[in-house]
């Protein structure tokens, strides 16, 4: 892949503080951007499924200019050992503790993309005051119809041929324009790939999310792309939230696909900023 995609991302990255908190046999891997503020609450960043903490390469710097913005690779991917147990509430544990050695006692704002949402979600049911909202984007968990998904492998295959099943599977998932499929995404997918240790359906389908929200006892939100292919027709998404969640504020991204941050990075980070600064609403 593209020397230049290993630099930019070496170079947000060394932007960064990282920090190594326990988790099962080693440890869980945090970056850190900008320094905690006294009147705006640390953001917690999550990734999707066979992903890091560079699913937000492209929004870390602009949210750090206002917050604290802590991303984590979430337990069995990136940079993260597997956790205690390999199920929600080994890798709840190991956040928990994680922000605890943190932030301390503060709560955060924990905003979780795919499968980090569902992760965040069960989080901060078992661990309620870490959290002091949830938004979630582009999660799947909801026992809403799946979209149509078009992935190939790409092993064994070389060169052009593999660069082209590459560009199809981030167009059959993530992102939904040809012209956003850029050098970096496809270093992005094959680096984090190599590095997933934990992937297991039933974390997720069909209801994980839907089942725990109840759970849940600060405001939950959420941003969706409005061509997320995965989880398609934002206005069924929001519904199957507000059914358990009845006062969730859902804004969607136009002309961008699952990835959204990635895909339209400005309408994303200004749609994010905006909610984080109206701050969470009051639960009746």
């Amino acid at each position: 892949m593209s020397d230049a995609a290993i630099a930019e991302v070496a170079a947000v990255e060394a932007r960064a503080r990282r920090v190594d908190t326990p988790c099962g046999e080693g440890t869980m891997a945090w970056r850190i951007w900008g320094e905690q503020h006294a009147q705006r609450t640390p953001i917690v960043l999550g990734h999707g499924a066979q992903g890091s903490w560079s699913h937000w390469i492209r929004n870390v710097d602009v949210l750090a200019e206002r917050f604290m913005v802590i991303a984590a690779d979430i337990p069995g991917q990136g940079d993260s050992a597997l956790p205690e147990t390999p199920d929600h509430l080994g890798i709840s544990k190991a956040i928990a503790e994680g922000l605890r050695a943190i932030v301390g006692e503060r709560p955060v704002d924990f905003v979780g993309f795919s499968f980090s949402g569902i992760a965040f979600a069960h989080c901060a049911a078992y661990y309620p005051e870490i959290a002091r909202r949830l938004i979630l984007i582009g999660c799947g968990g909801l026992d809403t119809p799946h979209g149509h998904v078009h992935l190939q492998r790409a092993s064994g295959l070389k060169g052009e041929e593999r660069r082209a099943v590459l560009k199809s599977n981030l167009l059959g998932l993530m992102l939904a324009h040809a012209d956003t499929v850029d050098e970096l995404a496809l270093h992005l997918l094959i680096a984090n790939a190599r590095k997933t240790r934990l992937v297991k359906a039933d974390l997720v389908v069909p209801d994980r999310l839907l089942k725990i929200l109840p759970e849940i006892t600060v405001p939950v939100d959420a941003i969706w792309g409005a061509l997320d292919r995965p989880h398609p027709d934002p206005a069924l998404q929001a519904a199957a939230i507000r059914s358990v969640q009845p006062q969730t504020d859902f804004r969607v991204i136009p002309d961008a696909g699952h990835w959204a941050m990635y895909e339209r990075p400005e309408s994303f980070n200004a749609a994010l900023i905006a909610m984080l600064e109206d701050g969470p609403r009051a639960l009746a």
